[in-house]
């Protein structure tokens, strides 16, 4: 790992310092666009990666992004039923539109439009999480607390089969 020098994950740095957030953005020399690839380039548990899952709402069209912990997959049925409409697949193009961001980099601050976030309650058993930070060889260390703190996003049972 080495200090961000990427202009999107240096931006989410800013990003951090000006909401008060005290950690460092760092980087890859290879892509971690899987929860089980950056886990192993940090050295953590896979549940330890805060993965950034991205639907579109079929009515409103808008973007909903759950944070979720990297061991889970996400529940289709129950995030639909947390923001009352259903959900469709988000492809690459209206992830980066939505978000500003690539798939495989999506940061949970400082998207390019209004979106609605929801936080996997599961992520809250750490210490210490890892979060995408803008591109797919960026990440950073923040607490749960954190998180919740810098998204204002709820915490809520997303998990499938849970």
């Amino acid at each position: 790992m080495k200090p961000a020098q990427h202009p999107t994950a240096l931006r989410t740095q800013k990003l951090l310092a000006e909401a008060g957030i005290d950690t460092r953005v760092v980087e890859f020399e290879q892509p971690t666009r899987t929860s089980a690839e950056a886990a192993e380039a940090i050295g953590c548990a896979v549940a330890e990666i805060a993965k950034s899952v991205v639907f579109r709402a079929k009515e409103s069209g808008r973007a909903v992004v759950v944070v979720a912990s990297g061991d889970n997959r996400v529940s289709e049925s129950k995030v639909s039923r947390l923001v009352g409409e259903k959900l469709g697949r988000a492809d690459a193009d209206f992830v980066r539109a939505a978000t500003g961001y690539a798939i495989g980099g999506v940061s949970p601050l400082g998207h390019a439009g209004l979106v609605t976030l929801l936080l996997d309650a599961d992520l809250q058993r750490f210490e210490r999480i890892w979060a995408a930070a803008g591109t797919p060889f960026s990440v950073f260390p923040l607490t749960p607390a954190q998180l919740s703190a810098l998204t204002g996003a709820a915490w809520a049972d997303i998990r499938q089969g849970g």
